[in-house]
């Protein structure tokens, strides 16, 4: 449900981050207003917002009626003048800190009654992003979405030294309204919070590919056909509570001493940067990616959460 209060949503940054925010928060009846620096990347963003919204329609969790009525809420701009009366504002340019401190020097110059800015970077720290302000510090943290923010419900807010608790929940509330399934983590640490696991598996997997254990396709068919499916539906620590905290301590006093720890990148992957094998975007990596098989991935990627479309689509 639409908080009141939020008249004006702001988004810097029109890449593929930026113009599925604009689509979750135009679908669920705020006034998003997309600013880029120039016509051709305001271009660009709402090409993919529009493919974004043609997506939903072939799906049918969407109508065409549906679709216009969403989109009557976005606006566009490359004067920050337009985004002077933003009540929220989210940062999603790339990840460049001095970009990213430019940025926020316009915000303080311009933006007059913002109540929290938020940043989508999956890398910076919200202390780094702070030194960005001379004033206002206390309102900037990250929000963290994965890709594409308007169908996964996942973000993690991570407050910086100065971020005050008003603020982060501020965006906690707005993100909830939107159907997502936001938390606020108790500290800052490099990666966040689902990187750190994400990064954890990819380290093992690739140790286990290593050692000649399992080859890649292997290990990803374990992965996809065990226990990947469970952890959509039940969580990590709520599937140890089931099996058993005797049992799961018994198998880690065999098992963690014979895991990866390694503090640099898995060989698996280093090597095939080394060759300029660097997937997807050069046609191999540790597969080989022509077009059909491109299409195929993307397709299955974004699947498993159209089951969690859920917008309350303004009247």
């Amino acid at each position: 449900m639409k908080i009141d209060g939020i008249d004006h949503i702001a988004i810097i940054g029109t890449g593929m981050i930026g113009s599925s925010q604009a689509a979750l928060f135009t679908g669920n009846g705020y006034k998003t207003t997309m600013f880029a620096r120039t016509d051709e990347k305001i271009e660009k963003g709402l090409q993919q917002y529009n493919k974004f919204f043609d997506v939903l329609f072939e799906k049918e969790l969407i109508t065409e009626e549906e679709v216009g009525r969403c989109t009557n809420y976005l606006f566009t701009t490359t004067n920050y003048s337009e985004i002077a009366d933003a009540d929220i504002i989210f940062e999603c340019v790339p990840e460049n800190i001095e970009l990213k401190h430019n940025v926020y020097s316009m915000v303080e110059k311009y933006c007059t009654q913002y109540k929290a800015i938020a940043s989508t970077t999956s890398a910076k720290s919200p202390d780094d992003l702070a030194e960005g302000f001379n004033k206002q510090k206390e309102k900037i943290m990250v929000a963290h979405p994965f890709y594409p923010p308007h169908l996964i419900p996942f973000v993690e807010i991570v407050k910086g030294t100065l971020t005050t608790n008003e603020a982060a929940k501020t965006i906690y509330d707005l993100l909830e309204s939107c159907g997502r399934k936001p938390i606020i983590a108790n500290k800052s640490v490099p990666g966040f919070v689902a990187n750190r696991l994400q990064h954890a598996l990819v380290r093992e997997a690739a140790n286990i590919v290593d050692q000649g254990i399992a080859s890649a396709s292997d290990v990803d068919k374990a992965l996809m056909y065990s226990f990947a499916p469970r952890y959509s539906v039940v969580g990590l620590f709520q599937h140890q509570d089931a099996a058993g905290l005797d049992m799961v301590k018994s198998i880690q006093d065999y098992l963690l001493p014979d895991l990866a720890i390694g503090s640099k990148t898995p060989d698996l992957i280093q090597k095939n940067f080394d060759k300029g094998d660097l997937g997807m975007k050069t046609g191999k990596g540790i597969y080989e990616w022509p077009e059909e098989a491109q299409k195929e991935f993307h397709q299955k990627a974004a699947a498993p959460y159209f089951q969690y479309f859920n917008w309350d689509i303004p009247k």
